[in-house]
């Protein structure tokens, strides 16, 4: 099943809101459609999932305004802090480029920020450069995970973790391109982590992005 685009998900919501709260009723699926612009039958997907979530109630292509009402609009602001190397690990200068705002009804509630990747060693795992990688804070980290790791040196890096290993005497990340970095691995004598990688915003062109779930 293709993952849903998380900005038409927000265009939607916002459409419906809107439409309610100038017209005291719910759109039809037609209205949404023109409204966001897309077909009768992507509107119609995008709704379904909607309704999956539980952020609105859809069935047999009628939107149900008492609960259009109620949707949830809460948002969480995240930092959007300079870039990391997916490629060997570099020093990049942190500061706060712009803040964006995350509808916590797609995003979940977290301690987030946002990395903007360069290079080219996670394109595996679907990491480009120039996606954005929203990073969880303050949570433990577990072998499979993709994290941003610090060295001693104060290095960051965006990697696959693969665990401690006893042969190595260290803790192993792993590159995720088998292509340009085959077997490739870091191997770091102590484990610091700024967070793990939740979901990924990708382009699809120059008005249109999607978003990936780690």
């Amino acid at each position: 099943m293709r993952k849903k685009d998380p900005i038409i998900l927000e265009q939607i919501l916002k459409y419906i809101n809107k439409y309610y709260q100038s017209n005291r009723s719910a759109p039809t699926i037609s209205d949404v459609a023109e409204g966001v612009n897309v077909s009768r039958s992507t509107a119609h997907r995008y709704l379904q999932e909607l309704g999956n979530r539980g952020v609105l109630t859809y069935k047999r292509g009628i939107i149900r305004a008492p609960e259009s009402a109620k949707l949830r609009t809460e948002y969480v602001s995240v930092p959007l802090v300079g870039s990391i190397r997916c490629g060997s690990p570099e020093e990049e200068d942190e500061y706060v480029e712009e803040y964006i705002s995350l509808p916590v009804s797609l995003f979940g509630k977290g301690d987030f920020y946002i990395l903007r990747a360069k290079g080219d060693s996670m394109i595996d795992a679907g990491i480009d450069e120039g996606d954005l990688v929203i990073i969880e804070r303050n949570c433990p980290v577990s072998p499979g995970d993709i994290i941003v790791a610090l060295d001693p040196d104060n290095q960051n890096t965006l990697k696959r973790f693969v665990g401690y290993s006893e042969e190595k005497e260290g803790y192993i990340l792993s590159f995720e391109n088998k292509n340009c970095y085959p077997g490739e691995t870091i191997c770091l004598n102590t484990l610091e982590t700024q967070g793990i990688a939740r979901h990924v915003i990708k382009s699809l062109g120059k008005s249109r992005m999607s978003v990936q779930n780690e």
